[in-house]
């Protein structure tokens, strides 16, 4: 908090006649003169302070110094391939029931125990994370993670699994939300985790759709973020959406205040070409190139070989070739038609889908059309 200065001259002249001021002030030119400073006198100003870059809410520092700052930290290395580097506040989104805890879950598992999700990069070391469960009972965790309630799968120890207390009581005059803060704060403290999981926002702001309420909860998560060096990934849902239509920053609830506020973000896709099948689709990335884009999602299928619930991946696709395909009735004839006048031209199906983003089967259903 500011503090307003204490403006009584006694205190005022103790001050000035005790200590000596940090920062020297420049002498402005009286009106006679041509108002004009060197660089020098202004480089000379800043020098004396130079210990001093804090203004306010504000870091000032050179260029260079923030360069020379920055190549003494570690470069941030893959938690879940190039979908969540370390340091960053990202957000994994999908519609209910499609698989969003599962595949947390497994990548908390992952950099807790130091293996990689098969088929995905693990550049991290073995360390503890925090997944805070705001979906699953204890029963439901543990159905999921044996086999019919026996045969448990080994987590590692670092694995931190955290519900909430049934028994906890607000203390007066607290709201749920500050309370929730600071517990995930002590949480952090006694653990000393700086990964964590949170299932999913959601809980922790009851109406993050609307920007009012979205704005303090990613501040929040960025401030916790930067105090504690953390990387969280915080799942969240999609409102209805088109199913017909490729995944996009839009389809995440409170879309326009949520994505501002991350570094990273990816989605899981539904596929309606098998409902087993699912794909993740990068949507935001600040490391590195986005690479598992529409043109290349990771195709994947939820099973459970024993005693733990994963996804496997299968392959590579065109996001296009699993999205719903919209009634005839509904489709553009200028692209029935483009699909057409292609194919006469003597294109393949295969290349036309290709360039129009558009599934081998609907192409076919096009030209017959």
């Amino acid at each position: 908090m500011f503090q307003k200065k204490n403006t009584n001259n006694a205190q005022v002249e103790s001050v000035n006649s005790n200590s000596t001021p940090s920062c020297k002030p420049i002498k402005y030119p009286d009106s006679n003169s041509t108002l004009k400073f060197t660089r020098h006198q202004l480089r000379e100003q800043y020098e004396e302070d130079e210990q001093k870059d804090i203004f306010g809410l504000f870091l000032l520092k050179t260029a260079n110094q923030w360069l020379k700052e920055a190549s003494k930290r570690p470069i941030p290395k893959m938690l879940f391939d190039e979908f969540w580097y370390e340091g960053e506040l990202c957000i994994l989104f999908a519609d209910s029931n499609v698989g969003k805890s599962i595949l947390a879950v497994q990548i908390g598992n992952s950099i807790a125990s130091g293996i990689k999700v098969p088929g995905f990069k693990l550049d991290a070391v073995k360390q503890p994370i925090l997944y805070f469960d705001f979906e699953l009972s204890d029963k439901q965790f543990e159905n999921r993670y044996s086999i019919n309630y026996a045969n448990h799968y080994d987590f590692d120890s670092n694995f931190l699994r955290v519900e909430i207390n049934p028994n906890a009581e607000i203390p007066p005059k607290q709201s749920f939300e500050r309370y929730l803060g600071e517990s995930i704060e002590k949480s952090i403290n006694r653990t000393g985790s700086r990964i964590l999981i949170i299932d999913n926002i959601t809980y922790l702001r009851s109406e993050t759709e609307k920007a009012k309420d979205a704005l303090p909860l990613m501040k929040e998560l960025k401030a916790l973020k930067q105090k504690y060096d953390l990387s969280i990934l915080a799942l969240a849902h999609t409102p209805k959406r088109d199913m017909a239509k490729p995944l996009t920053r839009n389809d995440l609830q409170g879309s326009k205040m949520l994505m501002n506020f991350t570094d990273s973000s990816f989605a899981i896709g539904e596929s309606f070409v098998c409902k087993s099948f699912r794909y993740l689709k990068q949507i935001k990335g600040r490391q590195a190139e986005k690479n598992y884009e529409g043109d290349n999602v990771c195709l994947c299928q939820i099973h459970k070989p024993e005693n733990f619930l994963e996804f496997e991946l299968l392959d590579y696709g065109i996001e296009s070739e699993h999205l719903k395909e919209l009634p005839f009735e509904l489709l553009n004839d200028n692209l029935v038609d483009k699909v057409k006048n292609l194919y006469n031209t003597g294109m393949k199906q295969r290349e036309i889908a290709e360039q129009l983003k558009l599934s081998v089967g609907t192409v076919n259903k096009y030209i017959k059309r």
